[in-house]
């Protein structure tokens, strides 16, 4: 049987788009560890960050090459007008050959010089020692910058990934109370049909039904963007179904693993000047404005260098008289310089230098007051989060027990049916609130992490 090439590439085209669109819908379970290891390997800040990292150390060999010995080569070739030779007249007698022209030097007009020039700085006022100095302390601070960065990047990552459990964990929630509002719905219809209840009865159960329902979409909605912006952090597609590892349950074990360090404030304070990487790389940026005084004041100083250049000229104008051809010399010279008046040029710019050491060393102990405050903050946060968790676990005991009795007196008839939606309506806020707050309690440990330093 004959077939349609046209028609079985389309059928093999439209399978593997089937296939493609299947494999972007599978859903992918991933722990808070494969999202930092995806999120850090992905994340393009952080590749510009090893970017500028790399331009540092190449900034700081540039330095170092201009203390060591230069070597120039250079070759130039000139055609000349045409002028007559050096001549002089000689009496009849002394001139040879019997001429009375003696040419004392040809012309040519074909120049070319062949040239390795050598320079050696001797002493340039300290200014290549500091600013090799200064570009060290530079590629230092963009090193503790990459770290930062990378700080950054883990804690965000942290928060998409616990913001995505809370959305999950509070879409199971609202669906749990979903089923709890249709249980109860059937238990109405059933009172409504004996006529033990009301119409309205009914459609007061029916209300809340839907307003769960809405709640419920709400839910499902924010589950979703959770996972987009996961996604977007880790180079995920964004589509990517996600479903995160952690539970409830996890997170209640967690929240009782309190690291021994943490339970100083003035240990985390003491070791968060020491290890956060941005009073880190300020303090290199400080020392470096140290360096760039000296760089500055290099101007009030002599420039000493070796100089040595190596010549081919054809002709070389040393020779006399001169020859057409390739003649080779040499010379080697000492050069000093100095400013002797520039309107001081020098003093002005060690000005500058000391203008901007002052302003890093302000941002510096600025730096140090912040960090102080984000440490103390995250701490009193941390110990409040861990609190809110038995509070918020109590409560939804509560709840879940007063549910249970207010549904028992509705079936006997003691209990009206509003007190049952109060009832299912405490127990989810009191539901979500234990999710919110365990939550909480993984941002505010990750946030404490974050500011006392890797």
């Amino acid at each position: 049987m004959n077939r349609n090439p046209l028609a079985i590439s389309l059928t093999v085209i439209g399978w593997l788009a089937l296939a493609a669109a299947a494999g972007a819908a599978e859903k992918r379970t991933l722990t808070l560890e494969q999202c930092l290891e995806l999120g850090l390997a992905n994340s393009k800040g952080l590749h510009a960050s090893r970017m500028a990292v790399e331009a540092s150390a190449g900034k700081l060999r540039e330095v170092k090459a201009s203390r060591l010995p230069s070597l120039k080569f250079s070759a130039n070739y000139t055609r000349l007008s045409e002028v007559p030779p050096f001549e002089v007249n000689l009496p009849l007698a002394a001139a040879p050959s019997g001429s009375s022209t003696f040419v004392v030097s040809p012309s040519y007009f074909n120049n070319t010089i062949l040239k390795l020039g050598f320079q050696q700085p001797l002493f340039t006022g300290f200014r290549l020692q500091a600013g090799q100095a200064m570009a060290g302390l530079n590629a230092g601070a963009s090193e503790q910058d990459l770290s930062r960065d990378r700080n950054e990047a883990v804690f965000a990552i942290q928060s998409a990934y616990w913001s995505l459990v809370k959305a999950r964990e509070s879409r199971k929630v609202v669906d749990d109370n979903v089923e709890q509002v249709k249980a109860h719905l059937a238990d109405v219809r059933s009172f409504f049909d004996q006529d033990l209840l009301t119409r309205n009865d009914v459609l007061k159960v029916e209300v809340q039904l839907s307003s769960v329902r809405l709640a419920q979409l709400d839910a499902k909605n924010a589950e979703e963007m959770a996972a987009v912006w996961l996604n977007n952090l880790i180079g995920a597609p964004l589509d990517q179904d996600i479903e995160p590892a952690a539970s409830n349950e996890i997170l209640a074990a967690s929240a009782l693993d309190t690291p021994e360090e943490w339970s100083s404030l003035e240990k985390l304070l003491a070791s968060a000047q020491q290890n956060r990487p941005e009073l880190r790389a300020m303090d290199f940026r400080v020392r470096a404005g140290q360096e760039g005084v000296k760089v500055a004041q290099a101007g009030w100083y002599p420039q000493v260098l070796l100089t040595g250049n190596y010549y081919s000229l054809r002709p070389n104008p040393r020779i006399l008289p001169a020859q057409d051809k390739f003649i080779d010399t040499w010379d080697v010279g000492l050069s000093v310089s100095f400013d002797i008046w520039n309107w001081n040029a020098a003093g002005l710019q060690t000005s500058q230098a000391k203008a901007q050491l002052a302003q890093a060393a302000d941002a510096l102990g600025q730096m140090k007051d912040a960090v102080a405050v984000e440490v103390r903050q995250s701490w009193l946060a941390f110990q409040q989060s861990k609190e809110k968790i038995g509070l918020a676990k109590l409560g939804v005991e509560q709840a879940a027990e007063n549910l249970r009795v207010t549904r028992d007196r509705f079936k006997e008839g003691v209990a009206i049916n509003t007190e049952v939606l109060d009832a299912e309506t405490a127990l989810l806020q009191a539901r979500l609130s234990y999710t919110q707050a365990l939550v909480d309690s993984e941002l505010a440990r990750a946030r404490l992490r974050k500011a006392v330093g890797p």
